[in-house]
């Protein structure tokens, strides 16, 4: 893949519906913000609650709005394998340029099964498609090693990329290590997308990013700077910028009739009401995804006030794109209840 940053888009929801006309104009954003490429129905567009039907409608429109204006890659994993290849065969038939393959969630394989009774049977089915290994063990509860994916590396040529997201630097380094200088890495952490361009034991080309959903262009040149060695130009953006990475998981204290609690809301719901907040298309998210707490929208909303205030270029876009005022949305309280739980 090339050296750039792909959003991890989200799927928007009218209702309980798919909104697809809403999908268009944010892949429409996207392409006017420079974006490398778009990841459709990734963990970010909700996969795992959308039927097959649905996940494939999603893959298809995007395939064909970004054809010839950016790249596409589609989400075909599962915790299935048989799944994943009809999910692949859909994808290379709507023309996408790659699919992403999270590690199998819950059933829990090992590296080795992982390698060889997953990826190896999706990369050998469609040789003429990049097969991108996810790897995020936080979410999965399991993990493709680096040294198993330098196996798969040197076995198929369409296994030459990998989305990373363990947070951990010394995994990074194996990887490079066992993939060879030629191997693309992409951070699957927006926070981490600096540290891991600017360590040349990592060397990756880029991210797929989740603050792009919001702020296409900005993240575009964070990662064109980083690519150009300007550290010093993009160590001032992903300062300006870094407030947002932190919408990926926003945790609350809540109180309860037995005591404090933890509110953890992972991602997308706090990147999607955010949207919401700014009026771009979003919608809720599908349960058992829901709302947050009144902490959380204001965390979210206090956040975006901190961006906007060091730099208002960076959701500029969205305000002319979207033909809103961001200052006017980030402090008007009028739609704020149905984005939250009035109580614990």
């Amino acid at each position: 893949m090339k050296t750039g940053c792909y959003t991890a888009i989200i799927t928007p929801f009218a209702g309980d519906a798919v909104d697809y006309e809403g999908l268009d104009r944010l892949v429409d954003f996207q392409i006017a913000g420079g974006i490398t490429g778009v990841l459709a129905v990734g963990t970010t567009g909700e996969s795992p609650s959308l039927s097959w039907d649905e996940h494939n409608k999603v893959v298809e429109r995007v395939a064909n709005k970004t054809r010839g204006k950016c790249l596409c890659i589609a989400g075909t994993g599962s915790n299935n394998t048989k799944e994943s290849l009809e999910a692949t065969a859909h994808a290379a038939e709507a023309g996408v340029d790659a699919v992403l393959l999270v590690d199998p969630y819950y059933n829990g394989p090992s590296s080795l099964e992982i390698r060889r009774e997953y990826i190896a049977p999706v990369a050998a089915a469609f040789p003429d498609l990049d097969v991108i290994p996810y790897v995020i063990p936080g979410r999965t509860g399991t993990q493709l090693l680096p040294e198993d994916l330098g196996l798969l590396s040197q076995e198929f040529k369409n296994v030459s990329t990998v989305k990373e997201a363990t947070g951990n630097l010394t995994n990074m380094k194996r990887t490079r290590s066992c993939c060879g200088p030629d191997f693309t890495i992409l951070s699957g952490d927006d926070g981490m997308t600096l540290d891991m361009m600017t360590d040349a034991a990592i060397d990756a080309a880029g991210v797929v990013s989740v603050v792009s959903n919001v702020a296409p262009a900005a993240m575009t040149q964070l990662v064109a700077l980083l690519a150009d060695k300007q550290h010093e130009a993009a160590a001032k953006l992903c300062q300006d910028m870094s407030p947002l990475f932190g919408l990926v998981t926003v945790s609350t204290t809540e109180k309860t009739p037995f005591g404090e609690v933890t509110a953890r809301f992972r991602n997308p719901v706090a990147i999607k009401s955010l949207m919401s907040i700014l009026g771009l298309p979003s919608g809720g998210c599908r349960r058992p995804l829901g709302r947050m707490t009144r902490k959380g929208i204001d965390f979210v909303r206090a956040t975006a006030r901190k961006v906007q205030a060091a730099n208002p270029a960076i959701l500029g876009p969205a305000a002319e794109f979207f033909n809103i005022d961001i200052d006017q949305r980030l402090n008007d309280d009028s739609a704020l209840d149905a984005l939250i739980y009035t109580d614990y």
